[in-house]
């Protein structure tokens, strides 16, 4: 896996720039790169609190020198003792989505932790429906009662907006969510007189903040995949091919000219099975680019990989674009989520020839 330095470090830095302007505590999610070399490169734009997705990535990156980590995969009783760990030794934060979690933290909690109560936006995977008041009420109601709980404030994440498709939907998804965190707040402020908390709103979700504008009562932003972007990302319309950090370099093994197919090696324990359809329908598991000592370019046109086995990569071209590649060349493929694939590869290599670490590739 190819990693392009000078375009994460501009991504880095949009993602720095954008958050000042609003007066925004960046978290950005490191579920994406998982890599302590990439974490500098945001450390030294001045980022210091992150965002993972695992217990094990926190201890991970804890042992590392970071010392503000939220965890914003649900908690479950099965991490307690690990939680302890950690919230021993750093500023943690762990998200709820239902009042029978915090049963066990009462029980079995022996350090301070921060709390944020997950709220479904709109994506239904997971968090307290916005609707059901008595849980809600019943879940903060627990929190306050148990005095190792710090009730921070409300997270959400707005997944569906991998669903769309330009600004003006990336915008409706980001406005619908801001909204229901924003009427949640209020709401709970109200009714249990929680005026004199600082309740806080924390938003996560790559296109949204990429494209929004507007962040009224956002107290922080967690996006992650901006990091490295991907060809779904340019498809709904978060960002420029030009801005995506990663590809993937293929070998050619075998060539097809009665269907126009090359085949290389790069199949789904490399990229994954994520895909997308394009303008007629097709699957495109990834886009193909050549690639350069420096870099690599546009995406060719009418070349993309359109079926995957475990090792195998199919990509479908023009007659004319068959001709251009022999048997041992090497292919670049942007991948479609370059978080699974990141995650499928394990270390990045840049262009100078440094391999950076990645936390599947370590003994933790």
């Amino acid at each position: 896996m190819l990693l392009d330095e000078t375009k994460c470090k501009n991504n880095i830095q949009r993602l720095v720039e954008k958050a000042t302007k609003y007066d925004l505590r960046l978290r950005p999610h490191f579920k994406t790169h998982q890599s302590i070399a990439i974490g500098e490169w945001f450390r030294s734009a001045g980022i210091a609190s992150i965002t993972v997705s695992s217990l094990k990535m926190a201890t991970y990156f804890a042992k590392n020198g970071w010392a503000d980590i939220t965890i914003a995969f649900p908690f479950y009783a099965q991490q307690i003792e690990g939680i302890n760990q950690l919230a021993s030794e750093i500023d943690l934060n762990v998200a709820i989505v239902n009042p029978e979690s915090l049963k066990v933290l009462k029980e079995k909690l022996d350090y301070a932790i921060g709390v944020y109560i997950k709220i479904d936006v709109g994506t239904h995977r997971t968090g307290l429906r916005p609707e059901d008041d008595e849980v809600i009420t019943q879940t903060i109601q627990e929190i306050f009662r148990n005095p190792m709980l710090i009730f921070k404030g409300f997270m959400g994440h707005a997944g569906h907006s991998y669903r769309a498709r330009g600004e003006e939907e990336i915008n409706k998804v980001h406005q619908e969510g801001l909204e229901i965190l924003q009427q949640v707040k209020a709401t709970y402020i109200e009714k249990l007189s929680l005026h004199d908390e600082p309740l806080e709103i924390s938003l996560g979700d790559t296109p949204g903040f990429s494209v929004a504008e507007n962040f009224p009562e956002v107290d922080e932003v967690r996006p992650g995949n901006l990091a490295f972007y991907d060809v779904m990302q340019t498809q709904i319309g978060s960002c420029d091919f030009d801005q995506i950090a990663v590809a993937m370099a293929c070998p050619v093994v075998a060539k097809h000219a009665d269907r126009h197919e090359i085949i290389i090696h790069g199949g789904a324990v490399h990229f994954s099975k994520d895909y997308i359809l394009d303008g007629e329908g097709n699957k495109n598991f990834g886009q193909v680019v050549n690639l350069r000592e420096d870099g690599w370019s546009d995406p060719i046109p009418d070349m993309q990989v359109v079926r995957l086995s475990q090792e195998h990569g199919v990509i479908k071209t023009s007659p004319e674009a068959f001709d251009t590649f022999q048997i041992g060349d090497v292919l670049g493929v942007l991948p479609i989520h370059s978080c699974l694939t990141a995650d499928a590869m394990k270390s990045y290599t840049t262009f100078d020839g440094r391999v950076l670490d990645h936390l599947e590739g370590q003994v933790v």
